[in-house]
């Protein structure tokens, strides 16, 4: 077998994984992917018309990558070339190049290169084919895990249109299933009734939102229990090595466990909080979300005490995008005992209700004049911007003067605490009001 081959059609083996076996061959089957693949969409468009441009196809392991670019493959008449960035160097491209030069001479045929975990390749790698990729030698199809802002050279990215494939959701992957399981020409050709009430489901679960895991772990099962008339979720998990817990994403039990979850760090319990986060992530719940709750957590419950931590759950976030499962896992515990043991301040959330229930109750009050812009003489003239105090040009850069509409002049809104970084903000607002308080004495 070379190192790369060129293809426009190719077999399947049914001796293959089935997840191979039951990769769609056109954009119809592609599941869960639809912002991507609709009909009228820019890729179902480029396809369609066999004018596929330069793409990067950035999402998790599973989600449909792979898959994509083998429609690409099928649905167009280009030369189709596949390599991985794993096993191909430098010399790997230029033999690509120089075949891709003879089939447009030859052929009249252009060449669409396909490289697996582009993100694989070093810059002098990457830059190997920017120059053909720039002039139309070579259309680019680069499937990667990574940040393509991160791992794929900008003079690249930018000749490319990066599209993003979502992790695929738990009704995504059960149709992906019911389809493997009941197909007789790729899948198993096996009736649903062989499988208990929720062996599905639990295998959807399980899987991470990887279409490929899940796959893998039916296949497995079905050949475990190949002789049993009924499989259960106590034989797949058997098979799986991996456990159904009391947990169902779209019910109570969701909801009971983020609920433990936030008030745990909420009350300083470190402990607890990644106990309840293990426990959600072991059922199969989407990393994101408990991200996003984080999230959230670092503005309503921590605030201004620390302000550290809304940079610690949104680095959280950015790593574990960068990282995945399961090395990225660790990177959520990390952040949940940040959270844990941060101080606590619910003042800028408590700020925020306030602010908006007085706007509410006293409508939209006008932009007092000094505060005012003023981009031209007609606004001049009618004092907009008049008496305004540029802060910088006072000591401490500070200088009293109200910023709120006329009557609102004395309103507080935020009431910062006396924990963690909040105390320094609290006396420093409370300088400012008592300077303010005795200028206006003497004015």
């Amino acid at each position: 077998m070379d190192l790369f081959e060129s293809h426009n059609h190719e077999g399947k083996s049914l001796a293959g994984p089935l997840a191979d076996r039951m990769r769609p061959v056109t954009l119809d089957g592609v599941v869960g992917q639809e912002h991507l693949t609709a009909g009228g969409s820019l890729l179902q468009r480029a396809i369609e018309d066999d004018r596929v441009f330069s793409i990067i196809l950035w999402g998790p392991p599973g989600c449909g990558k792979t898959t994509l670019a083998g429609i690409i493959a099928n649905e167009t008449k280009s030369e189709f070339v596949e390599i991985s960035a794993v096993l191909s160097g430098v010399k790997d491209i230029r033999r690509i190049i120089e075949q891709a030069n003879k089939t447009r001479i030859l052929y009249k045929r252009r060449t669409i290169l396909f490289v697996d975990e582009i993100h694989r390749f070093n810059k002098a790698q990457q830059d190997a084919f920017l120059h053909h990729v720039e002039k139309g030698l070579i259309t680019l199809v680069g499937a990667t895990t990574q940040n393509p802002s991160f791992e794929v050279i900008p003079a690249l990215v930018s000749r490319c249109r990066v599209f993003t494939l979502k992790s695929l959701e738990e009704k995504s992957i059960l149709t992906i299933l019911n389809r493997a399981l009941t197909d007789k020409k790729n899948g198993l050709g096996l009736a649903v009734d062989r499988l208990a009430d929720d062996v599905l489901e639990h295998i959807a679960k399980v899987s991470d939102g990887d279409a490929r895991i899940a796959l893998a772990n039916l296949e497995t099962a079905m050949l475990h229990f190949a002789g049993k008339k009924k499989i259960s979720i106590q034989d797949v998990e058997a098979a799986i090595e991996k456990k159904s817990l009391l947990y169902d994403k779209a019910g109570e039990e969701h909801y009971n466990l983020i609920s433990a979850f936030i008030k745990s760090m909420r009350g300083s319990d470190p402990d607890a909080a990644i106990y309840w986060l293990e426990r959600m992530l072991s059922a199969g719940d989407d990393p994101y979300y408990m991200l996003r709750r984080m999230v959230r957590f670092a503005t309503e419950d921590i605030g201004m005490a620390d302000p550290g931590a809304l940079t610690m759950a949104l680095n959280a976030g950015g790593s574990f995008r960068m990282l995945g499962r399961p090395e990225g896992d660790d990177v959520l515990f990390q952040a949940a005992i940040y959270l844990a043991t941060a101080p606590k301040s619910n003042a800028v959330y408590m700020a925020h209700k306030q602010v908006k229930k007085t706007i509410q109750e006293t409508g939209y009050a006008p932009v007092p004049l000094h505060i005012r812009n003023a981009p031209t003489k007609l606004m001049k003239d009618l004092d907009y911007g008049k008496g305004y105090k540029y802060a910088h040009d006072y000591k401490y850069a500070f200088v009293p003067q109200s910023y709120l509409p006329d009557g609102f002049e004395d309103q507080r809104f935020y009431a910062p605490t006396d924990r963690g970084y909040e105390k320094t903000v609290k006396q420093r607002l409370e300088a400012w009001i008592k300077l303010k308080h005795k200028t206006d004495k003497h004015s």
